[in-house]
């Protein structure tokens, strides 16, 4: 578990969570961390994940992080035990005391965590993932299935910084779109990533998802279109950051660091 959640990564996710409840009010400070708990839980999901993406049995890969996989460093059994106890223990801080005082909150962070990690959310979205493996796929169907794979758990970290620090529903709906913009951002630079770059600079595999026959944006629309969108994407998270000022100079950093990423 150690192996998988502390060897390296960008912690983005958690980064987030933390980012986007100092926007509205509650940074993190020595009796206060409710943020950083929220966003470990988040963290914990996010690593268990890679874990068990890595497999043989899902995208059968060998480097992660630069590092052997889980796998690879120890033996399946422990890989997919890791990922599960990662999993389990995610929901045990989550619903820490300290996260939020009010209960009812909470239950709404856990709910929503649920929700963004199974069925509608990151395990579906890899379901769907490998069933369009050498099958045509619209585009309509590929951005579900990557709003569902990598977007759910980057549009909760989002939502969860704002419901953290009590902000207003129209701040919450307002960080969803934003967190729905970034995960889009991201999943389209790993795209081109994966294109582009080399196993060297990612600390992964590359070209594997056309070897794969996956279904993606940048297969369907090509790389120059790609960096359109991206820019897109850049431009409305800007938008949507506008009205906080200066005070999101933080979110804003992070934006573009998700669409400029080598790694």
């Amino acid at each position: 578990m150690r192996y998988a959640a502390l060897g390296g990564g960008k912690r983005l996710r958690p980064l987030l969570v933390v980012e986007v409840a100092a926007l509205f009010g509650r940074g993190l400070t020595e009796t206060d961390k409710g943020s950083a708990l929220a966003g470990a839980a988040l963290e914990f999901i996010h690593c268990y994940s890679l874990v068990h993406d890595d497999l043989p049995a899902m995208d059968d890969d060998d480097l992660r992080r630069g590092q052997p996989t889980v796998h690879k460093a120890f033996d399946e059994a422990t890989a997919i035990l890791a990922g599960d106890a990662l999993l389990t223990m995610a929901f045990d801080v989550i619903a820490e005391d300290a996260v939020h005082a009010d209960a009812a909150v909470r239950l709404r962070l856990s709910r929503e965590l649920a929700r963004a990690s199974g069925l509608g959310g990151m395990a579906g979205g890899q379901m769907l993932d490998l069933e369009s493996e050498n099958r045509d796929r619209t585009e309509r169907e590929i951005r579900t299935l990557q709003a569902m794979k990598t977007g759910a758990l980057i549009r909760y970290a989002c939502r969860a910084g704002a419901i953290l620090a009590d902000a207003p529903e129209d701040d919450v709906t307002r960080m969803t779109r934003f967190g729905e913009t970034i995960g889009l951002a991201f999943q389209l630079a790993d795209d081109l990533l994966d294109v582009e770059a080399t196993p060297e600079t990612v600390g992964k595999a590359t070209g594997k998802d056309a070897a794969a026959g996956k279904a993606t944006l940048i297969g369907l629309l090509g790389i120059s279109e790609t960096r359109t969108e991206l820019a897109q994407l850049m431009a409305e998270a800007r938008t949507l950051l506008a009205p906080y000022g200066e005070r999101a100079a933080a979110l804003a950093a992070i934006a573009a660091y998700v669409a400029d990423r080598k790694s």
